[in-house]
């Protein structure tokens, strides 16, 4: 064989290879409600299994050090969705009027980089980023999805009974008793399936309400947790959802585990779905929660360990209102089994995602790529100098509470009250307050916090 026939066979097979390692991956992104740094088996609960969930630390990549965008829901989703950390965000509380949480139409959001990729888009389940059947800015479809079926509002899915859901911006009655959460994991499925076999690349995004409010579980799921915790059968959990049906829940921590036993099975189909469609290897999952374990609706955080232990719950910044489980899996690329402590967090992920499909990250993020970690080239990872959170009340969205993580250097300082010191490699529950032992390390983050701040366009004179 001549040696241009031989180069041109090569060159041939080359092609081939790089078309192969260039198609682009298909994305699921499932944003759990509420779930608690302990609440999956893979991060240590052991009351109840989490088997399929697991599956993506075990066959994947376990994050230990990510944080949500916030301590409550809907400024989270704004830094996952904008890539700015809570300094720079346009939201930074929940507030009372749910439309003015909705994004700028001006910015580039995260379903949006995947739309100038060429994406198929869909969201499914809570947006709680404004109303998803008014037109304009609140709604997703404004934001580069495609499609969007689920709640009405932030409110109601604080119950998984509504009396209707939105399908792609139209509002459309349901049967009264209809449990929304499997109509929308079904929907969620059917998007996959549809645009797998089209071979169409898809970013499916699956902000799911649990486990968030209401303990609110299938019927024989729940009877069979009330089987194994009897002794809370005269426990009653309450909870409201702006008008709309929200059965009380007869013995709530049973409601709990059958809740998260539900969202583990659902899990488990989507998985079995990608290995039926032979998009397995092609596909990037991701799990996270848009912020730590709750105390409501008869759900009881202590009993379950939600936290894994560590301090504090949603609405502060210790770590258990802040730190979220992240799991990324994708075969043939992350190496199975890996465990990192890469520092990350919300914002992290939109830029990861414009470099996964080859998109400019817009100009006006706080996030660092994290794809080098995924893949496991740690050389190339960027590092952030610190992490930064803040915590506002009200709708002038005034600071309640402050957070910055640095290395092994955790600072916290909620409003009127001394900033407050922790090493967490030595100290990971947060009980010893070293600010007057470290002064210097207690400036130096006051004044990342100081920098990190920047007043909303309202607060500015």
């Amino acid at each position: 064989m001549s040696r241009l026939a031989f180069l041109c066979i090569y060159l041939l097979f080359a092609s081939v290879g790089f078309a192969a390692d260039a198609k682009s991956p298909n994305v699921i992104y499932i944003l759990a409600d509420d779930l608690g740094y302990g609440d999956l088996s893979c991060y240590g609960q052991d009351k109840f299994a989490t088997p399929n969930i697991d599956r993506l630390a075990s066959e994947g990549l376990k994050f230990t050090n990510h944080y949500s965008g916030n301590t409550v829901c809907s400024p989270s989703r704004a830094v996952l969705m904008t890539g700015q950390h809570s300094g720079h965000c346009y939201l930074r509380g929940n507030l009372k009027g749910e439309e003015g949480a909705a994004l700028n139409p001006e910015w580039t959001v995260l379903p949006e980089v995947f739309k100038q990729a060429g994406y198929a888009t869909g969201a499914y389940g809570k947006w709680g980023l404004g109303p998803t059947h008014l037109s304009g800015n609140p709604n997703p479809l404004t934001h580069g999805f495609d499609h969007f079926y689920g709640w009405k509002s932030q409110t109601i899915a604080h119950t998984y009974y509504p009396t209707t859901v939105v399908d792609d911006g139209k509002e459309t009655p349901l049967e009264e008793g209809t449990f929304i959460h499997d109509l929308i994991m079904d929907r969620a499925r059917d998007f996959i399936r549809t645009n797998a076999e089209k071979d169409q690349p898809f970013f499916c995004y699956i902000p799911t309400a649990v486990p968030h409010a209401a303990m609110h579980a299938p019927k024989e799921l729940h009877e069979k947790w009330r089987k194994k915790f009897p002794q809370f059968d005269d426990k009653i959990g309450k909870y409201g959802a702006g008008g709309e049906p929200c059965p009380d829940v007869r013995n709530p921590i049973a409601g709990f585990a059958a809740m998260m036993e539900n969202l583990d099975l659902e899990v488990g189909r989507i998985l079995d779905l990608l290995a039926e469609l032979d998009i397995d290897e092609n596909t990037v999952v991701m799990f996270a929660s848009d912020n730590g374990a709750h105390k409501e609706g008869g759900h009881d955080p202590k009993f379950w360990n939600s936290t894994g232990s560590l301090r504090g719950h949603k609405r502060d910044m210790h770590e258990g209102g802040i730190r979220t489980p992240m799991l990324v899996r994708w075969p043939g690329v992350v190496e199975a089994g890996r465990t990192t402590d890469h520092l990350s967090g919300f914002q992290d992920v939109l830029p990861t995602m414009a470099e996964l499909v080859g998109q400019p990250a817009p100009k006006r993020i706080d996030g660092l790529s994290f794809l080098p970690t995924i893949k496991g080239n740690a050389k190339q990872q960027k590092q952030h100098e610190y992490l930064y959170i803040e915590f506002c009340k009200g709708n002038d969205q005034q600071i309640y509470s402050q957070a910055v993580r640095q290395g092994d250097w955790k600072a916290y300082r909620q409003v009127k009250q001394s900033l407050q010191l922790f090493n967490l490699a030595r100290d990971p529950y947060e009980q010893n307050d070293l600010a007057k032992e470290k002064p210097e390390v207690a400036q130096r983050m006051a004044r990342y916090m100081d920098e990190a701040h920047e007043p909303l366009p309202s607060q500015k004179n």
